[in-house]
């Protein structure tokens, strides 16, 4: 895991290109905090750098920018090649005359897989994640490529007639060229998502590289200022399309048994390391089966961490700690109370470099830095929720279409009305008080809020629209944010959607091309990086992508429960009783905590004059929110924690 940045073009001098891409690679120091280094081309007009997390060959062998053997590459890499020793076997096989190698690096593997098989063939074979900038010395070309499901990040832009990329935004703020102009309209984005998605950024001249995609510069070009449209060699539309339209012909425990033989594989290739390596473990379906895999595969005690809090409400470390009593797991947990988790907060800004809303980036960035102090690589459970239908949205969200899509709109939005009729805080009472009644599975966390969402959302026309009304935040965001227009998303953009057959197909599909890689993945990579940690993610190898899509829905929702036949993997490992359980968010009491210890600080970044005076927002309809949380009429707390988080990062600027 490392950070990567450079340029191409510009105003380029041999005696100031060094020092602008030393400080653009200094600005990644958390990314790889064991080495720099760069690589210069004067003639050519490209600077590449490169900060080093020595993961796999600590030799200066692995030291990066690398150069190929045969002296026509050069690779400035962030990520992790999986499968490397099979390539290098493969290479071994075929090369004639293949130069010796330097060291054991799979960085060296991927310049010699591209030397050999050419760039569309190698990429292809690639089982990893990584962001790379590869120089093509002879063809005086550029390559931004990044991983299939966006697991590494990669921004790229135009610093007048300089092409600039890094792995994050801080980086290319060292090039004299930066002048960063926040976007209106990506704001708008994080307003009703609490994130920015790919393509976008927060500045109006750098963009994202879309997950799957690799994208080509040229001088020539460069001093156009404009870029091509990136390649995609590695489409998520088409492996669902494929997989629907071509699913399994097997057995459930047939099926079960092929996942079991997958995920072995891809946790053993991410357990390869020469660093001390270890896991996250919440105690739920997707972890737990990480971590028994690792197990089962180790001879040595898996390091897992987990962190607790005092809430009961927002505690899974009793969960935890049971699985790995029972796999035999070397645990570390954390109970972290209040003060320690609201002291994480002033971080953010600088943590996630542009503004992101995502609440539980506060634990996920603790028990990062809890692993950290004993490990140098952790794996990760993220992803089981999009591939095998583990969201309460999913299920919840198809049953309640199919119960009210019948019905003329009219009727259903006088039906949301009388559900408005009555505040959040009397359905809470009164779903306290039938709780005891109820299946568990409908013992939600803050049902009276729950209730006026699902009032909010009866009135749409149809099952996209309830899926994107369900994770919307803002409603109606460009009319809070000033002088915005909402751009297209894959959410909003339909030309841009698989053609599947199922809404919850539908559902699954837009959430991994959306709120996996620029939610999930983006807080996972960011809080791991920032205490110099690698994630690492099995359930996101692609073979388990292309498997998983390739199975019928039924194997992964039944009975109104979500990801059935991963459970039936865990079930081989860990008894159902210590996992069945309802799902819990990763989140923290951000509600309590803005009507309480936060509120100061909430209040000084959302009073009016410093709004109007800022000139970002339309203070009205933010302080109507803000007065009915503090009353504890509504809970906002996620629409305020959108503006907080701009507030506070745009502060930190």
């Amino acid at each position: 895991m490392c950070g990567i940045t450079g340029f191409l073009g510009g105003d380029f001098s041999p005696d100031t290109a060094g020092p602008i891409v030393d400080a653009m690679t200094g600005a990644l120091a958390h990314r790889g905090p064991d080495a720099t280094g760069r690589w210069l081309d004067a003639e050519a007009g490209i600077a590449l750098g490169h900060r080093r997390l020595s993961i796999l060959d600590l030799s200066p062998h692995g030291a990066q920018p690398m150069q190929s053997a045969c002296s026509r590459y050069v690779l400035s890499y962030n990520g992790e090649i999986y499968n490397f020793a099979r390539l290098r076997a493969q290479l071994e096989a075929e090369v004639a005359g293949l130069p010796a190698w330097h060291g054991h690096s799979d960085t060296e593997v991927m310049l010699a897989a591209i030397s050999h098989w050419g760039l569309e063939q190698a990429v292809g074979r690639f089982v990893g994640m990584f962001a790379f900038a590869l120089w093509d010395r002879r063809e005086r070309t550029l390559i931004l490529a990044r991983d299939r499901l966006g697991e590494k990040p990669l921004y790229y832009g135009w610093l007048g007639k300089a092409f600039v990329f890094a792995s994050e935004l801080k980086a290319l703020k060292h090039h004299p060229a930066w002048r960063g102009e926040v976007d209106r309209d990506a704001l708008a984005l994080l307003l009703r998502h609490n994130y920015i998605p790919a393509p976008h950024s927060i500045y109006t001249q750098v963009r994202k590289l879309p997950p799957g995609t690799w994208l080509t510069i040229k001088p020539s070009v460069a001093r156009g200022g404009e870029s091509p449209e990136p390649h995609v060699y590695w489409s998520a539309r088409a492996v669902a399309e494929r997989g629907t339209r071509n699913p399994l012909d097997t057995s459930a425990s047939e099926a079960v048994q092929q996942l079991d033989r997958l995920l072995r594989v891809s946790v053993a290739g991410q357990m390869v390391a020469d660093v001390p390596l270890g896991a996250f473990l919440s105690g739920g379906i997707d972890s737990s089966t990480i971590v028994a895999l690792m197990q089962v595969q180790s001879t040595a005690r898996v390091r897992t961490f987990t962190i607790g809090f005092p809430e009961a409400a927002y505690d899974e470390a009793h969960h935890a700690r049971a699985v790995a009593h029972h796999l035999g797991t070397d645990h570390t947990e954390l109970y972290v109370t209040p003060e320690e988790a609201m002291a994480v907060i002033p971080r953010l800004p600088a943590i996630y470099d542009e503004p992101f809303s995502d609440s539980s980036q506060i634990p996920t960035f603790l028990v990062a830095a809890l692993a950290r102090q004993h490990v140098t690589v952790s794996l990760s459970g993220d992803g089981g929720d999009e591939l095998f239908g583990g969201y309460n949205r999913y299920f919840w969200g198809r049953s309640l279409w199919r119960q009210v899509g019948w019905i003329p709109v009219p009727l259903r939005r006088a039906i949301a009305g009388a559900m408005v009729a009555l505040p959040p805080a009397r359905w809470e009472a009164l779903f306290n008080r039938l709780s005891p009644l109820l299946p568990r599975r409908l013992r939600e966390r803050n049902p009276g809020d729950k209730v006026h969402k699902l009032a909010q959302i009866l009135g749409v026309k149809g099952p996209e629209a309830l899926y994107h009304a369900l994770v919307a935040h803002w409603t109606d965001p460009a009319a809070v944010v000033l002088s915005a227009q909402e751009p297209a998303t894959f959410l909003t953009d339909r030309s841009r959607w698989a053609d599947l057959p199922d809404f919850t197909q539908r559902m699954m599909f837009l959430d991994t091309v959306s709120y996996l890689p620029d939610d999930i993945l983006v807080k996972l990579d960011r809080a791991s990086m920032a205490v110099s940690l690698e994630s690492r993610v099995p359930l996101l190898d692609h073979r388990v992508v292309e498997f998983a899509w390739q199975l019928p829905l039924a194997m992964k929702i039944r009975g109104g429960v979500g990801k059935w036949v991963l459970r039936q993997v865990l079930e081989q490992y860990v008894p159902q009783r210590l996992v069945d359980r309802p799902k819990m968010g990763f989140g923290v009491p951000l509600d309590s905590w803005l009507r309480g210890p936060l509120r100061e600080w909430a209040e000084a970044l959302l009073s009016e004059p410093r709004l109007r005076t800022e000139g970002f927002f339309d203070p009205r309809p933010i302080r109507a929110k803000w007065a009915e949380h503090l009353s504890g009429r509504r809970n906002w707390q996620y629409h305020l924690w959108d503006v907080l988080m701009f507030q506070a990062w745009f502060e930190a600027q």
